[in-house]
């Protein structure tokens, strides 16, 4: 027999069998982790503070307006849209990115850094703040299935400067990941302010009790100078089942001159309007521009309704996230930002569209320059 004939006889089941253990070994390996990533459900004190929310009810939290997911009539459907639609759903050349400079933030300073999806790190009158933290190559319970990174992190976690505060918006695999929380509490000394009963996922996790800041919408925490409010947004939670076992939100975060806001995960709602008046205007608004489709219209929103949120909260510059890191919709890859940027111009907003990595000066933003479109 040569080399490159395939083996025959009784040698055939035994591959096979070989084979097929393969398999199961690899998907066992997989699968070790998931329930650790899984997160826990909120017990004890924690539950009875949920119980006390105004926005549970019923056994979970509920959005201030009805967000039920769409039944989209015609066509062919979205299983079959995910499977043959002729959507740029992925970058066709290497995302540039950008290695973020490690300097002290100015104390009067107002500077962010988009490190890919919605993971931010804000610079704000000498204080450091970390939104949603993903550095995972997978969004997913499982390290060998879901949807992979497009582009890499532009800094190393370990790399990390030393930051004061580190602000979750819920409770989702693509905004709360494990490897990233585990490994910021052996590295950081900062705390976690969630939404209510995300701190389960977190004590599960190794973060001390003491690290952990839950609020429900409209309460605010103060750490390191610094107000954390969280505030209303329009969304779903869960990680194994879409339960609403756990809170989401929005953040404030407010200086003694300068304030930001970002959206979290978001449908459009009146709600804005409440947020601007109470908590605007903003400096800085980072808003979830990407992932939006027609069969979930109330939780994500399109990049016209991010600029008609960034409006309502009384925004200053806008730096869209949660779009080109991974691939979570049916729209093209670019779709998002070039939609942003044809209603951001009609309305006057001020964008920045920042590669990942690059840091953006908010009192000197450069114009976007349209990286994207030499790669899309």
């Amino acid at each position: 027999m040569s080399s490159n004939e395939a083996p025959r006889g009784g040698s055939g089941p035994l591959f096979a069998a070989l084979a097929v253990t393969g398999v199961v070994a690899s998907l066992a390996w997989a699968a070790r982790d998931i329930p650790s990533a899984l997160g826990a459900r909120p017990t004890g004190a924690r539950l009875e503070r949920i119980r006390q929310s105004p926005r549970f009810r019923d056994g979970a939290f509920q959005n201030e307006q009805p967000s039920p997911l769409a039944a989209v009539p015609g066509g062919r459907g979205m299983i079959g849209e995910m499977l043959f639609g002729r959507q740029q759903r992925r970058p066709r050349k290497p995302v540039p990115i950008v290695t973020p400079s490690v300097t002290e933030p100015a104390s009067t300073g107002l500077r962010t850094t988009w490190l890919g999806h919605a993971t931010v790190l804000l610079e704000i009158e000498g204080r450091r703040v970390l939104f949603d933290p993903v550095w995972s190559e997978r969004c997913s319970p499982s390290s060998l299935a879901g949807p992979r990174r497009l582009h890499p992190v532009p800094l190393d976690l370990a790399a990390l400067p030393a930051v004061d505060a580190v602000v979750i918006s819920h409770d989702h695999y693509d905004h709360l990941d494990e490897t990233s929380i585990r490994t910021l509490t052996r590295l950081q000394e900062a705390p976690f302010l969630v939404p209510l009963g995300v701190g389960a996922h977190l004590e599960r996790w190794g973060v001390p009790g003491d690290r952990i800041v839950e609020l429900d919408w409209d309460e605010t925490a103060t750490i390191a100078g610094l107000g954390f409010t969280a505030t209303a947004a329009r969304h779903f939670s869960g990680r194994l089942r879409s339960d609403n076992a756990t809170l989401w939100a929005s953040w404030v975060v407010a200086g003694v001159d300068r304030k930001v806001f970002y959206t979290g995960d978001s449908g459009y709602f009146e709600g804005y309007e409440t947020i601007g008046a109470a908590h605007g205007p903003f400096d800085l608004t980072l808003v979830q521009i990407g992932a939006y489709a027609p069969y979930w219209p109330d939780i994500h929103m399109t990049p016209e309704e991010g600029v008609a949120a960034h409006v309502a909260v009384n925004g200053g510059l806008l730096v869209p996230v949660h779009w080109g890191t991974f691939n979570l919709a049916l729209h093209d890859w670019s779709e998002p930002v070039e939609r942003l940027l044809t209603e951001a111009e009609e309305c006057g907003v001020l964008v920045a569209v920042p590669r990942p990595g690059e840091a953006v000066d908010v009192d000197a933003p450069p114009k976007p320059d349209g990286w994207w479109r030499s790669v899309a």
